[in-house]
Parts: structure tokens; sequence; C-alpha cells
């Protein structure tokens, strides 16, 4: 038998374990190989938070950069036009007292001299001007009235100027530098931080899937918001297991609370007179049975009491004495003759959990398929509910209603044999109707064919 499934959701279940001691949490460790490949995957993510903190960081550089810049292009920019009206002022100074030409270039036509100057010496006092209408000729003027004439001097301010575009492209030269440095040396510091935050994150993402054994441990850590998450998180880790091993503990509790009362109910169900009313009784007190035994079954599995015990099998003949011991119809194909390690009777309980669940929420026919370590059992019903195929199949609870009545620890139980003995178990609907469980057997196990 073959059918692809059209939408499959696998779910990993991870073995329980014996809780920790909680005053020492055990550290998660991650693969090398893993931890490569996400520091690889981070490197170069330009969105995480290593990359972040380097933009702001050259954001910040660039801001104090920018204003320093501006700071000390503005300073030299005055100090050299003082210079140059110093200059320019003596000079013009000392024309007018005959001292002679010393640093500029002495004017006395009024025709050559700038408008503007000639309007601010009008006023008989020492004046400067400074002319830049040319960017690479910039002067600095100074005009002095002699008398009914006017004596005007200019200095040449282009080695200024040129002095003063070096120094902008050295303060750019430097900040580039310093960017170079600083980036990198950034997104290297940030590493710290995005190694702890990962662990948190790695941590949580193996409590949601099942370990609560695992702990961040950052007890000896820096009290910083990053470790008061680590502590949340393993407070969280250790109040929830807490209450799944309360939870567990009860359950076995009622199961074995149980028991005595229920065999006596048996017996004395025994002992009626045959009649409907008895046999409906006898019924209801089998179902009743049938609950306390799955109820101490999954208390065991929660628990890890179970081991299998793994021996060679015919996948075949087990399959087919397991579908037989049902008592309810399925057609069985075994393809070749299988051989298996397994363990035989936790796989029976698997199969036989799969048969009954299928002809008690599906429509017949039931079909088993056996190929290789691959076990198919699927019926043509209404198939599985959207919330197990997502979430798993939870006890007490079916699902739908379509699906039947039930306590839903058929396929609970199902899964946790399928983790004692190794194997996977994946809940899929087929594409023209119907549920299909398959249970794949783990990948070591021996797979020979003796014909096929």
């Amino acid at each position: 038998m073959s059918a692809e499934p059209a939408e499959t959701r696998r779910t990993t279940w991870n073995r329980r374990r014996t809780p920790p001691d909680p005053r020492h949490p055990p550290r998660t460790r991650v693969p090398l190989n893993a931890l490569s490949l996400v520091n690889s995957l981070s490197l170069l993510d330009p969105r995480s938070l290593r990359w972040k903190i380097a933009a702001l960081v050259a954001a910040a550089s660039c801001a104090v950069a920018v204003a320093v810049g501006v700071l000390v292009h503005t300073t030299t920019y005055d100090w050299s036009l003082n210079v140059g009206r110093t200059a320019a002022l003596q000079a013009a100074i000392s024309a007018a007292t005959g001292g002679g030409d010393q640093t500029g270039t002495v004017l006395q036509d009024p025709a050559v001299l700038p408008p503007e100057l000639l309007r601010q010496a009008a006023a008989g006092e020492p004046v400067t001007w400074y002319d830049d209408t040319k960017p690479d000729e910039p002067w600095m003027w100074a005009a002095v009235r002699d008398g009914g004439r006017v004596l005007a001097v200019k200095v040449d301010m282009g080695a200024e100027r040129r002095s003063l575009q070096a120094l902008d492209r050295h303060i750019v030269m430097a900040t580039l530098a310093a960017l170079a440095i600083v980036v990198p040396l950034a997104a290297l510091v940030a590493e710290l931080p995005n190694r702890r935050l990962r662990r948190v994150a790695g941590t949580a993402r193996r409590i949601a899937g099942g370990d609560l054994d695992a702990r961040i441990g950052a007890g000896g850590r820096t009290r910083d918001e990053i470790g008061e998450i680590s502590a949340a998180v393993d407070s969280m880790a250790g109040a929830l297991q807490e209450r799944l091993l309360t939870e567990q503990r009860f359950t076995a509790d009622v199961a074995h609370e149980l028991r005595t009362p229920l065999m006596g109910l048996i017996t004395s169900a025994e002992l009626l007179p045959e009649g409907e009313i008895t046999e409906l009784v006898r019924d209801r007190v089998g179902v009743l049975r049938a609950l306390v035994e799955d109820l101490l079954e999954i208390s065991r599995l929660d628990a890890g009491a179970e081991r299998a015990e793994q021996v060679p099998v015919p996948l075949g003949e087990v399959v087919e004495e397991s579908v037989r011991r049902t008592g309810l119809p399925a057609r069985v194909e075994v393809t070749g003759h299988p051989v298996a390690d397994t363990d035989p009777r936790r796989l029976d309980r698997i199969i036989a959990n799969l048969v009954a669940n299928a002809h008690r929420h599906g429509r017949p026919p039931v079909e088993v398929g056996v190929c290789g370590t691959t076990i198919v059992v699927r019926d043509h019903g209404p198939g599985f509910p959207g919330t197990l195929l997502a979430e798993g199949p939870r006890r007490f609870r079916t699902g739908a209603e379509e699906r039947g009545r039930g306590h839903g620890l058929g396929l609970t139980i199902a899964l946790g044999q399928a983790q004692v003995i190794g194997a996977s178990l994946d809940f899929a609907n087929a594409p023209d109707g119907g549920a299909v469980a398959t249970v794949r057997l783990d990948a070591g196990a021996r797979d020979r064919h003796t014909g096929v």
C-alpha cells in the first residue's frame, strides 16, 4: 500500500529524563557545528543585533566626527580670517605712515578698489573686507584714509584657504579610519550579548519542544537584563516542570487508587445473573477497566519508567498478529520479508492502538501496509483534525466530533511507546480522504529483505 499525504505534521518528542537537582540546573550545550552555522548566519544577517549595534555605533561616531569637524573647521576659518585682517591692517597703516609695504599690494586708485571697501572706508576709520567672490583666489582687503586719498592693501588668503581644505580632508580621512576600526570592534563586542541571547532562545525552544530539563544556568553571570531574562526562563521551566510532575503523580495515584474498587466491581459484575442489563454493566465495567489501564500506562510513560527490549523480529508477521488480536477487520499488505530490531510487545501495542483508532474514529476499509521498516495504517474516514496535525495527539481530546467519541488516549499511548522504542509516529491526511498514521522505526534498525 502506498499513500502520499496531502499535509504532514511531524512532532518531535524528546525522551523524558529524571528531573535535575534544582540547585544544579544542567546547562544547555549546542553542538559545535550547529553553533558555527548559527554564528555564520548571524554574521551575515544585517537584521541581527550585532549589526544593529555596529550601525548605532557608526552613526554615533559619525555624529561626533561631524560635530568635531564643524567646530574645528569654523574655529580654524575664523582664526585665519583674524590673522589676515591683522596682517592687512598692519600693512595698510604702515603704508599710510610711510613705513612701506611689507605684506601686501598697495593700491591707491579708487577705480580699482572694490565698491564695498570704498563705502566702508568713507567713515574715515581703518576697515577690512574679505573678498571670496573667486573661491580659488580669496583676498583680505584693508583700507585707511590718508588725507583726501584712500590707501588700500590686499593680502592673498589662498594659502589659508588651501590649508583649511587640507584640514577638512584630513578630518574626513581620520573619521573613515576611525569607523573602519570602531565598527568591526563594536560588532565583535556585541557578539557576547548575542551569544547569551542565542543561548536563551535555544533553551526556550528546547523547553517548547518538551525538554523540560533544559536550563540556561546563568546563576554566576552579571546581573544585567540578559541575566534577568535567563533567570526568568530557568524559573519558568522549573515551575512548568514541577506542575507537570505534579500532574503526572496525580494521574498515577488516581489510576492506582481506582484499581482496588475496580477489581471489586469486575468481580461483582461477573456474579450478576445473565441478562441484557448485566451485559450493559459488564460492558461499561470493561470500558472503565481499559481506561484505568491506559492511565497507568501513560503514567509509566510520563515517568520515563518504560524500557525497550530490542530483538530482531519479522515485521510482517508481528503486524499481522497484532491486527488479528484486535479482532477488527483490516487488510494487511507486506512487501517482502522485512526484519528489524525492535520491541515486539510495544510495537504490538502501537499497531493495535492505531487500528482501533482507525475503526473508532474513521471508516472502513482499514489498510495496514508494511514496507521495509515503515508501517502505515490508513482509514477512509474524515481524516485527522487540524489541531491534531498541528499539535499532536492530546489526552482526553479527540479533536473533532466527526472523529467519534473516545478519551484521546490511544494515540497518546502509541506516540509514547514509539518514543520508547526509538521510532517516529507521523499523522497526516490522504489526498483522497482518510487518516494516515505512519510508524518509522529507528534509522539504525536492520532492514533485511529476503525477497521482494
